[in-house]
């Protein structure tokens, strides 16, 4: 079984040094990588040529279209048995190609995803992100798990498809705004086979500080309505939770304000939830700096989802924009 790992890149020459480097460690070598630079202002010419040697790998640049239409660029010139997919800020641990091809042979799955864990190097905000993005106390949880709600969908920083599925129901037909879901909702929508690959985990660094953290989750409530304006089948109550959290923070607020003997109920709710989170982090990573930094990314994990969401639930789908 032969794999193209495909990678678009747009201004993150240091990240695409770091997984390089990661993926001169597999123990399975029966692969290529193509690097797509797409319409990048700092390349990563320079960096990637240094790879030339230990690596199958295949440097190509392009006019700026966006990740999704650069990873259809990689499929168009791949080699591959299976195309994998990686976001450029992973870390992919030694036997994870080993681990893919072990399970496909087994379970024969058309495309597949796994799961995004924190590594030892990241600093303790990428941890608390980490653990936010995967916690069973946030909508983390149904994330990369052996048990998730309805139909799971591969996301794209960990994500590989078939041959056959490209041939069939080709490519992203959107390029930002929920493009891996929408793709896998075709990929099952054609017949086709997909699984969660439990083992199959990388380590996904996400965003290096909580504003950035806060900007990428809002986009990520922005493309579930995206997405339910293509599919509406595919919005689900669980995809409203966020919503209703920050809509529940809002009324919390205005109980302190304007309603005292309900406050204390309020915050002791609150309080509980914010404890359960800080005694979970703490038992997974180890770290009380860890555990405390990862209330503040739930509650951003949160908020900025639900805030995204209902921005575009609000002006696509009541206002019809």
């Amino acid at each position: 079984m032969f794999f193209s790992i495909i990678i678009p890149l747009y201004n993150r020459p240091q990240e695409i040094d770091e997984l390089l480097h990661s993926l001169t460690k597999q123990t399975y070598l029966q692969f290529e990588v193509l690097v797509i630079e797409d319409g990048s202002v700092k390349d990563a010419k320079a960096i990637v040529e240094r790879y030339a040697g230990q690596l199958d790998l295949h440097y190509y640049v392009k006019t700026n279209s966006g990740q999704g239409f650069s990873r259809n660029f990689g499929f168009e010139r791949a080699r591959g048995d299976y195309f994998v997919i990686f976001d450029s800020d992973c870390l992919i641990p030694e036997d994870y190609l080993q681990t893919v091809s072990d399970y496909l042979y087994e379970h024969k799955l058309d495309a597949y995803g796994g799961p995004d864990a924190a590594h030892g190097s990241f600093t303790p905000v990428q941890k608390a992100i980490s653990y936010a993005m995967t916690s069973p106390f946030t909508t983390g949880g149904i994330r990369g798990n052996r048990k998730h709600i309805g139909q799971f969908h591969p996301r794209s920083f960990n994500m590989g498809v078939s041959r056959k599925v490209w041939e069939t129901v080709g490519g992203f037909t959107l390029t930002r705004l929920g493009e891996d879901i929408e793709y896998s909702i075709r990929i099952h929508e054609a017949g086709f086979k997909i699984g969660l690959i439990p083992d199959a985990k990388v380590y996904h660094k996400r965003r290096t500080s909580f504003f950035q953290f806060y900007k990428q989750l809002h986009f990520f409530g922005r493309a579930r309505i995206n997405i339910y304006k293509h599919f509406p089948k595919e919005l689900k109550l669980v995809h409203f939770f966020p919503a209703m959290f920050t809509c529940g923070l809002i009324a919390a607020v205005l109980i302190n304000l304007f309603w005292w003997p309900l406050a204390f109920v309020v915050n002791f709710l609150l309080l509980i939830y914010f404890m359960l989170i800080f005694f979970h982090s703490w038992q997974v990573n180890k770290s009380l700096k860890v555990a405390f930094l990862s209330i503040i990314a739930a509650f951003i994990q949160l908020t900025a989802y639900g805030l995204g969401f209902m921005q575009d639930f609000i002006k696509r789908v009541v206002f019809k924009r």
